[in-house]
């Protein structure tokens, strides 16, 4: 069984945009078999925090990668599902097409070799969606589907590291469970470190073992049942006055 003993340092890390100050003396660690969540309000900076992992954006600070024996990973490989993808629903790529591309270096308009439709069929059932799928459109998936086809894209090759950005925003309730379901699954099997970021409070309760709150920088990070408890995270969203805290 393959596993993805990567271990994530960031070190006082920050980034301005457009002459703001989106991050600053950002410090935090994630662990191997971690699946740590961000939390905040919107403009807090923590889709910000993923693009400066994925290398998108410039930065200063540090962000290093180790194995589990401390040795530095030069050049990890980081998986990334967006909160949506954008693109031309009118398109005829298909889902074979997607993730054939990710086996080949050759233009997908040339067609595909039976061994690559084959690992795509297998790359589909390792995140529960069925081969049927291969000849759809991209532009005619379901939310749900179109989630799974981009999970199944993100962990090939198994990633080094998981970043989620919202992954389920466009998915109905089944579905949100299915895919936290399967995440968490990875995680325990490959002992994968993952990063998500989610609004959903109750997602964060289920499925997370950590949390940062994010205001810029990092407000209290910790377990996720002490940080849902702290008077950060019950001010930030408004747990108190509502009446719904966490303790």
């Amino acid at each position: 069984m393959t596993t993805c003993k990567c271990n994530t340092i960031i070190r006082n890390l920050g980034v301005r945009r457009h002459g703001a100050q989106i991050l600053h003396d950002v410090n935090l660690d994630v662990h191997h078999g971690e699946i740590m969540a961000l939390i905040g309000q919107n403009g807090a900076g923590k889709s910000t925090l993923l693009k400066a992992l994925l290398g998108r954006i410039p930065y200063t600070g540090t962000i290093t990668f180790h194995d589990a024996g401390g040795k530095k990973l030069t050049d990890p490989h980081i998986g990334y599902v967006p909160q949506n993808l954008v693109f031309d629903r009118a398109t005829p790529v298909t889902v074979q097409d997607m993730l054939c591309a990710n086996l080949t270096h050759f233009p997908v308009w040339l067609g595909h070799r039976k061994e690559q439709r084959d690992f795509a069929a297998e790359m589909l059932r390792r995140v529960g969606g069925s081969p049927d799928l291969l000849p759809k459109r991209l532009g005619a998936l379901s939310g749900g589907e179109l989630q799974r086809v981009l999970l199944a894209f993100a962990l090939h090759p198994m990633p080094d590291l998981l970043l989620l950005d919202e992954p389920v925003s466009a998915v109905d309730r089944k579905g949100i469970e299915l895919f936290y379901d399967l995440v968490t699954h990875m995680r325990k099997q490959h002992e994968m470190p993952i990063i998500l970021v989610s609004h959903d409070l109750s997602h964060v309760m289920k499925y997370a073992t950590r949390a940062a709150l994010i205001s810029h920088t990092i407000v209290v990070s910790g377990p996720v049942a002490e940080v849902m408890k702290t008077d950060a995270v019950q001010e930030a969203f408004g747990l108190k006055l509502a009446g719904g805290d966490f303790h």
